[in-house]
């Protein structure tokens, strides 16, 4: 397959998620890193492109000016990666899509649910890809734990428990640190922190795993730093289209825990765990069986797995691996619609803007339950009831 051009949009010098897109889009040698517009400082953002190996008259100094000269040329990025502030992200993914784009947006994928249909709809009608980074659904085990749902071997699925809870901001005296300020800014973050911000990933990851969506849910959400206005602490009770039950933890005071994303399924005839901390194993324990410890690499695994495996069993897969098979996903589907071709089913596998959307309505029905004390809300988006 001809090499694919990418370009990207925030993750400048010392941003967090900046290197590890960078690191994996290029991981597998399918994409060229060609444009950027790194920085909201626009002569930062050009110095760093560069420095990056991007050519000058495509080290752009924002989003509006990198359309325009991308738009001018004959060989312009084939995807697009949004990584700038959570209020910029709908902007500048429609605005590429619209330019027919494909575009990986960094999740939240938009700021409130109205948006996120929009997204949808431009999506289906330009034909363009979509792609929210839910990146941990990349993970080899956790493809693996899809298809074993999928094949039936735990039966019908009853329970999900899924967590997502770190003590990286329990510190009351950060509440100045404008690295932590913003998140539970109202302003700046929308109607939710730490269920927007951590909680939608093992959300989202219980309907990947179980091949369910979330219909309506119960949330008692918690300010504990008094000086917050938005929640530091949730718990979500939801219930699935398929019959499950699914219970969710997040928390950003938990002091002790790092990153702290599990996921645990339980069916009629067995159950299954799996930790981001350590996600060379998922376990396994059947039905009046013995616990079982799958690995990574091993053999017999399904397609799904062995496809998102990438060195030999025994030694550490982390993050930027998971994220590179999104990106490897998306490289096999842009390619396949260049060429004409059908897609490997077992890269269909990236979130979609559906799931951005879907996301974003169960950050909105959370919000409207944690102020009703609880009470049950509907958790679909409009367009999908």
């Amino acid at each position: 397959m001809t090499k694919l051009n990418w370009g990207m949009i925030g993750g400048g010098e010392g941003s967090q998620i900046g290197p590890a897109h960078r690191l994996s889009a290029g991981l597998d040698g399918l994409f060229s890193f060609v444009a950027g517009a790194l920085d909201h400082n626009p002569e930062a953002g050009r110095c760093y492109a560069q420095k990056l190996g991007v050519a000058s008259d495509r080290a752009y100094g924002d989003w509006r000016e990198m359309l325009q000269g991308e738009n001018a040329r004959e060989d312009r990025v084939d995807l697009v990666t949004v990584a700038t502030p959570n209020s910029t992200h709908f902007e500048i993914t429609k605005a590429f899509l619209e330019s027919g784009y494909h575009v990986l947006c960094e999740k939240p994928m938009t700021m409130t649910v109205e948006e996120g249909e929009d997204i949808v709809r431009i999506a289906r009608k330009s034909g363009k890809i979509c792609a929210v980074n839910y990146g941990y659904t990349g993970y080899s085990l956790v493809r693996h734990m899809k298809a074993m749902i999928a094949r039936g071997d735990l039966g019908k699925v009853r329970l999900v428990v899924t967590e997502f809870a770190h003590g990286h901001h329990a510190d009351a005296a950060d509440a100045d640190n404008p690295r932590v300020r913003w998140r539970y800014d109202p302003k700046q973050a929308g109607v939710s922190a730490q269920f927007a911000d951590c909680g939608i990933h093992a959300l989202h990851m219980a309907s990947f795993v179980t091949g369910q969506e979330v219909t309506k849910l119960s949330a008692d959400c918690a300010s504990l730093i008094e000086s917050r206005v938005l929640e530091d602490d949730a718990m979500v009770n939801f219930r699935m289209n398929g019959g499950t039950v699914g219970r969710l933890w997040t928390s950003s005071i938990a002091i002790g825990r790092q990153h702290g994303l599990t996921i645990q399924v339980f069916g009629e005839k067995g159950g299954l765990k799996w930790m981001q901390e350590h996600p060379n194993q998922l376990y396994y324990m059947p039905l009046n069986g013995r616990l079982q410890t799958i690995e990574r690499g091993e053999e017999n695994l399904s397609p799904e797995a062995d496809r998102a495996t990438r060195v030999t069993i025994g030694h550490a897969e982390g993050m930027p691996l998971a994220f590179a098979n999104i990106y490897t996903d998306l490289a096999e589907v842009i390619g396949a619609q260049k060429e004409g071709r059908s897609v490997d089913p077992a890269a269909n596998l990236y979130p979609k803007s559906e799931d951005g959307l879907r996301s974003m309505a169960a950050v909105a029905a959370v919000a409207k339950s944690g102020k009703e004390e609880g009470a049950w809300v509907d958790a679909r988006p409009p367009m999908f009831r």
